[in-house]
């Protein structure tokens, strides 16, 4: 004789006194919130309206420096181009990117992105930031980073930024990324791929293939990643 569902049900309670059970719990909880979020990730528009660039750049560039002024004309050309921009949205080059992005007259909400985690050391979003997505942890802000972007432009920046090249880089290596440009601009990340090349290369067994060290597009200035901008664009556009 089997017993009523509702004995079932009383023996599946878990008690909060029962600390191991409890934490069981919250592991499948987690998982499973996960296995929904992975699902959700797969679904993908078939073609975006817009062109979106992200600029990964550090926070603590100084409004009117040179770094500044010249990551907030890049933003501008790829703006005038029809490019919406992509920062995390903080201070920095981050808000160079979003002013360059405005000033260019993309005053459309969507323009002129950021995507923002809490961070003690940024306080606050910046002012040229048009459309607005908040994060908790930078595990999720940095997939989001991924899903929105057509590009990735890189500036000076310091450990963060180093994260997010990294990242990318990674998943165009694994190909969950394909086709999408990673741009360098400057001397230290020049320096990071050859450091990378020489070490990674070298190793026996090899710890990388002689082509992902193509992977990333190290140029020296701005005009020459907007160049690389606009012949992506123009086949993104034929797509």
């Amino acid at each position: 004789m089997t017993e009523p569902k509702s004995v079932e049900k009383r023996s599946s309670v878990v008690n909060l006194d029962n600390e191991e059970a409890v934490q069981r719990v919250v592991e499948e909880c987690v998982l499973g919130l996960w296995d929904v979020v992975n699902n959700l990730t797969r679904l993908r528009p078939v073609k975006r309206d817009r062109y979106r660039v992200t600029i990964f750049g550090s926070a603590r560039a100084q409004s009117g420096s040179r770094p500044y002024e010249e990551v907030r004309r890049l933003a501008s050309e790829l703006a005038k181009m029809g490019c919406d921009i992509i920062t995390g949205g903080g201070p920095g080059l981050m808000q160079a990117a979003n002013e360059g992005a405005v000033l260019a007259g993309a005053g459309e909400r969507d323009r002129s992105i950021g995507i923002r985690v809490d961070l003690d050391s940024e306080q606050g979003t910046n002012p040229f930031v048009r459309l607005l997505y908040q994060h908790r942890t930078f595990f999720s802000r940095l997939h989001h980073f991924v899903l929105l972007s057509d590009a990735f432009v890189v500036v000076e920046g310091g450990i963060g930024t180093t994260l997010e090249t990294m990242m990318v880089w990674q998943l165009l290596q694994v190909r969950k990324l394909y086709g999408i440009p990673l741009i360098l601009i400057g001397g230290m990340w020049t320096e990071l791929v050859a450091w990378a090349r020489t070490h990674m290369l070298s190793a026996q067994p090899n710890m990388a293939s002689p082509v992902d060290m193509d992977i990333p597009r190290c140029v020296d200035n701005v005009d020459e990643a907007v160049a690389l901008i606009r012949q992506h664009l123009s086949e993104w556009v034929r797509k």
